[in-house]
């Protein structure tokens, strides 16, 4: 792949640039807001003028509505030799294509599984789909060569290629993306209106159950109304978990012992079901999911501390596995847990010990 037309310069659409542009490729910026494609210029994710002929590979970055007019545009003007659209729902879209009566054999769908809950070409990074899986669902008469094109744009983007058929991928984005969010933000829809006493005692645990929660909510709007209805028939089946375990907690409030017993069952079993589906989440770079022991560490909130921990790791020859920070409430200060293997725990401890480093058991 030689040249390149991103047509949306959003976060993914800029991301996409930025990647094509670091490993050599000619990219065309478009993007129905100039400004925003200005911005994504600036960046260096690619040049403003347009393509003297067709490109290698046409990229619409558009939300799953518009996806369709836009790729049918770039068809009629034969701006590419292949397109795709990178659209967080495949069926609709390609459903809306064929309608149409277009030549499909130059265009797949696909579904890059990255992102970030902030949105437009400021928030976009050259790096954001490395090691994550990029969906692609390519149909019988899909051209050899186009594939070929979208492989070579996942490879240069150093994400996984994954292929799937478009009505399943869009079963799968509602279990693991769709449905999550809106859970996430009727969660964090509690804390609008709540006292500020309780939320003064925010932890780790509620910052994680939220986070996603601030995402943008037109870009939301745009993504579930084009795959309203595996996210309905999911939130049916978390509804009656729900019910479920309302029923088992008021159980617990019950004077008669049978049925307090009863109570805790039921909450005993959602844990346990909580569990058994959590472990099924793949671990680091998507291999199965690992135990790591927990070095938790405590710090100053100053510069530089981060970095002197994980130098002082280095030194040890300890790998950290994965790390989080928990900022303690109302103080400049913060435990940071750093996960490592089980057999090197003792190892880093006793390092980061002798280094001065104050170690929380």
């Amino acid at each position: 792949m030689r040249t390149a037309l991103v047509i949306g310069t959003g976060l993914i659409g800029t991301s996409a640039a930025l990647a094509l542009t670091q490993r050599g490729v000619t990219v065309h910026l478009a993007d129905h807001d100039p400004e925003q494609a200005r911005t994504a210029a600036a960046l260096g994710a690619g040049t403003e003028r347009d393509p003297e002929g067709p490109v290698d590979l046409a990229i619409v970055a558009a939300p799953p509505a518009l996806v369709a007019d836009v790729l049918a545009d770039a068809m009629a003007r034969g701006a590419a030799r292949g397109y795709i659209d990178v659209a967080s729902v495949k069926g609709g879209p390609l459903r809306d294509l064929e309608a149409r009566g277009l030549d499909l054999a130059a265009y797949i769908g696909t579904h890059p599984m990255s992102g970030r809950e902030k949105a437009g070409p400021l928030a976009a990074t050259g790096d954001l789909f490395e090691g994550r899986p990029w969906v692609l669902t390519p149909m019988r008469d899909t051209d050899t060569e186009v594939l070929n094109l979208v492989l070579e744009l996942v490879s240069h983007c150093r994400a996984v290629p994954v292929v799937m058929d478009a009505d399943a991928h869009d079963r799968a984005v509602a279990l693991v993306s769709h449905m999550p969010h809106l859970v996430s933000s009727m969660v964090a829809a509690r804390l609008e209106h709540a006292e500020e006493a309780a939320v003064r005692l925010c932890g780790q645990g509620i910052r994680d159950v939220t986070r996603i929660a601030a995402s943008d909510p037109r870009m939301w709007i745009d993504i579930l109304s084009a795959n309203p209805g595996p996210v309905a028939d999911l939130l049916t089946d978390v509804a009656a978990d729900l019910e479920e375990t309302v029923g088992a907690l008021r159980a617990l409030q019950s004077c008669d012992e049978d049925k307090r017993r009863a109570g805790g069952t039921g909450i005993a079993e959602v844990l346990r079901r909580g569990n058994a589906g959590q472990v099924r989440v793949p671990g680091k770079h998507g291999s199965a999911p690992r135990v790591y022991e927990i070095v938790a560490v405590l710090i100053d909130d100053q510069p530089g501390q981060l970095a002197r921990i994980f130098a002082d790791a280095g030194r040890a020859g300890v790998n950290i596995e994965d790390v989080r920070i928990e900022h303690a409430t109302g103080q400049q200060a913060g435990l940071v847990q750093l996960m490592v293997e089980p057999k090197a725990a003792s190892e880093l401890t006793a390092a980061l010990k002798e280094r001065g480093w104050a170690i929380r058991q």
